[in-house]
């Protein structure tokens, strides 16, 4: 049993995958057992408590990362957190407008985004697994999320605000054609029995809500696109990758219902990510020109962007009381 704890796994010993899993595990177990067990809406100050609570445990956790696996490891991680946290903020404003689209009250929201962290642990799992393989077997996809990710950073600066259309997305039109649904909700369920009006059988009916939580996953998916690239740009270490990637996204998950409410207020905050993006992608290039950049510089140079961003945005909408403004 000892040696298994000390198998290597993704360049990892087991055992401290196994710690990061009963850490996760432990936090949804209290947030959803202790709570948040019967549904209720979620104050912003609960929300903000809530928050700095998994952003603690996430720097806790950073902060073992530095000593037990060195500077260079930690620094990786915080700045990976950091990539993730903010760019999933434009998952805020997506999710925020699929909760309208759908009618989801506040005080189903969430449940429904507590099942998604789940789905959004297996999901990323899976994408930075296949990463990781790809990296290993094939060094130069490094430079393809490189190029991608300038690509990225520089759509961002120069494309104007564009709004999803939920009415047409493809997904929802697809689902709505292939599943029994309920026009309205039905209490906090995902789905409900129904008979059959044409076979006279029970039938699993699903509701809106089920709907919302399939979208915001799909969202997720797409959002991982521009991140676990930008991670992998940082270091290809799959534990360091995977850990602040979850860390960030479950903080985050807990911080929407104070940031839906600003989101308004970090209008500009998209240029300074674009910015990290570009200057993510391009470090992979400046390898071979001036050597291997210090990940202290990368880590300051991607927080003093994200900074910039958020004050130059809270200065600009001073004053703005509605996204409207």
């Amino acid at each position: 049993m000892y040696e298994i704890l000390l198998t290597p796994f993704m360049g990892t010993p087991t055992w401290i995958w196994l710690v990061f899993v009963s850490i996760v595990i432990a936090l949804l177990a209290f947030d959803l057992g202790v709570l948040h067990k019967d549904s209720r809406e979620i104050e912003v100050k609960e929300s903000l408590f809530l928050s700095a609570g998994y952003i603690g445990m996430a720097c806790l956790f950073g902060a073992w990362v530095w000593w037990y696996l060195g500077s260079e490891s930690g620094m990786a991680y915080f700045t990976g957190f950091a990539i993730e946290k903010s760019l999933s903020m434009d998952n805020v404003f997506v999710i925020a407008m699929i909760f309208t689209y759908f009618s989801i009250p506040r005080v189903y929201q969430h449940r429904v985004l507590f099942w998604g962290i789940l789905g959004v642990i297996v999901l990323r799992a899976i994408m930075i697994a296949l990463g990781a393989a790809l990296v290993t077997e094939f060094s130069w996809v490094l430079y393809l999320f490189g190029v991608f990710l300038v690509l990225t950073g520089i759509k961002m600066l120069f494309v104007g605000e564009s709004t999803p259309d939920l009415e047409n997305n493809p997904l929802l039109k697809f689902l709505r054609k292939r599943l029994p649904l309920t026009k309205e909700l039905k209490g906090n369920a995902f789905w409900v029995h129904e008979r059959s009006e044409s076979t006279g059988k029970l039938q699993r009916v699903y509701t809106p809500l089920f709907l919302a939580l399939l979208l915001i996953e799909f969202v997720d998916l797409i959002f991982a696109v521009d991140s676990v690239p930008a991670i992998f740009a940082i270091t290809t270490d799959p534990f360091i990758v995977y850990t602040s990637n979850i860390f960030a996204i479950l903080g985050l998950r807990a911080l929407y219902f104070a940031l839906a409410a600003l989101i308004h207020r970090f209008r500009y905050l998209k240029y300074a990510l674009a910015l990290v993006l570009v200057f993510i992608g391009g470090k992979i290039f400046l390898v071979n020109i001036v050597g291997k950049v210090p990940p202290e510089f990368s880590l300051s140079v991607t927080l003093g962007l994200i900074a910039g961003g958020v004050l130059f945005s809270l200065w600009k909408t001073r004053g703005s009381s509605t996204a409207a403004d």
